[in-house]
């Protein structure tokens, strides 16, 4: 079984857009898991991290978004991520199956800096390197 960006899906509400997206992966949670909440997995398939603190409250500086903070925290289920210029973004990992792992992303913003495309992208890189 490979792994899979299954839905992708975007509204807007006045200027604030929120994409959403279901990814399915052949592996279990604890695998996944450090590309969504640690500096070096979030920089192997989206951006480089100058500065995570794993906990809730804690700062973050994503390079390409911005600073902020983590605004939720449950290790290895739930990485939320909110900076200025960024928004929010909120990884939420489940098990699927006996052992897979879905994540439930959803990324809260305003303007039109990112796309579905983009993070479609970014999920596949995600599920790639997860592969090897």
């Amino acid at each position: 079984m490979s792994g899979s960006v299954e839905q992708g899906t975007s509204q807007t509400h006045g200027d604030m857009r929120i994409l959403h997206f279901l990814v399915r992966f052949p592996r279990p949670m604890e695998a996944v898991w450090p590309a969504l909440a640690t500096p070096e997995g979030i920089a192997a398939w989206w951006t480089a991290v100058d500065v995570l603190e794993p906990r809730l409250g804690g700062a973050v500086t994503l390079r390409d978004l911005g600073s902020g903070q983590v605004t939720a925290w449950d290790v290895e289920r739930v990485a939320e991520y909110t900076v200025e210029g960024g928004g929010r973004i909120r990884f939420h990992l489940e098990r699927d199956g006996d052992d897979g792992s879905a994540l439930r992303f959803t990324h809260e913003f305003r303007g039109d800096r990112e796309s579905e495309a983009r993070w479609r992208a970014r999920f596949e890189r995600l599920i790639d390197q997860l592969e090897t």
